[in-house]
């Protein structure tokens, strides 16, 4: 328990647990805080990596030169609420005591004023999520995120999944119930993960560790999908219409089309 908060694909592969705490710990994190993980509790995955860049020689050149070789690594947590006896209050009230300044980046302000007849979007609570049946979109504190350009990638992907809401682009993996983890399901994410990725781009959010942990994310729904060949193409025309619907295109795009019909 670093205090450090979960990153890309672990995000969603925590998030989707279900517990209330946001606070998660390894066996023997649990041990060192006073605690013990419940006997019968299962373990959920999270991912760790990183590019190393060992220096070596160039076999055929002789000259000096760095690679960059991926590491990753895969770990089991639990969550506090799956623990007992575990002293982590003074830990979460130090985290929680340190002042954060959250800076908007304004392009991206826009882009999200822009999106017309938008959800609501609260704030509050350690989970991201749109909600079809009220049409509204929940988020951590923006000052609860890592950094801006992380808020934005999140609020972006939940904003992709509510253009599927049936008053605006009446997607199937939004408007009819799904199974976790199905076909559908993952066809969403993957339009989700892959439109918050085309408004990063028109917004110029790069960074390089959003880029890979979104790679990440879809590699792992695009595996879900692999009988699929299609969805990929299908995929990222949905995504497009999302997108443009957020950015406004698609409204004036009917509007003007309402007006020539006149």
């Amino acid at each position: 328990m670093s205090g450090k908060e979960y990153r890309g694909i672990n995000v969603f592969l925590l998030g989707c647990q279900g517990y209330e705490s946001p606070y998660w710990v390894t066996f023997k994190q649990a041990k060192e805080l006073g605690g013990s993980v419940r006997k019968g509790e299962r373990a959920s995955p999270i991912v760790f990596w990183k590019w190393l860049e060992p220096k070596g020689t160039n076999p055929e050149t002789g000259e000096k030169e760095t690679r960059r070789i991926p590491l990753l690594r895969y770990f089991s947590a639990f969550n506090v609420d799956q623990c007992d006896g575990v002293k982590h209050r003074r830990l979460v009230e130090a985290i929680e005591a340190q002042p954060k300044v959250f800076s908007p980046i304004q392009r991206a302000e826009a882009l999200v004023a822009g999106y017309r007849s938008a959800p609501s979007i609260t704030h509050g609570g350690a989970k991201a999520f749109d909600r079809p049946a009220d049409d509204s979109v929940t988020l951590p504190a923006r000052e609860a995120f890592e950094s801006p350009e992380a808020y934005y990638s999140v609020l972006f992907h939940e904003l992709v999944h509510s253009t599927g809401h049936r008053s605006r682009l009446a997607r199937p993996g939004v408007t009819e119930p799904i199974r976790f983890a199905s076909h559908d399901y993952s066809a969403e994410e993957f339009v989700a993960e892959m439109g918050a990725s085309f408004c990063r781009a028109m917004v110029g959010i790069d960074s390089e560790d959003l880029v890979t942990n979104s790679a990440a994310y879809l590699a792992g729904w695009l595996r879900a999908l692999r009988k699929d060949a299609r969805m990929l193409v299908i995929a990222g025309a949905q995504a497009q219409k999302a997108t443009d619907w957020i950015r406004g295109k698609a409204a004036e795009e009917a509007e003007s089309t309402e007006l020539l019909a006149a």
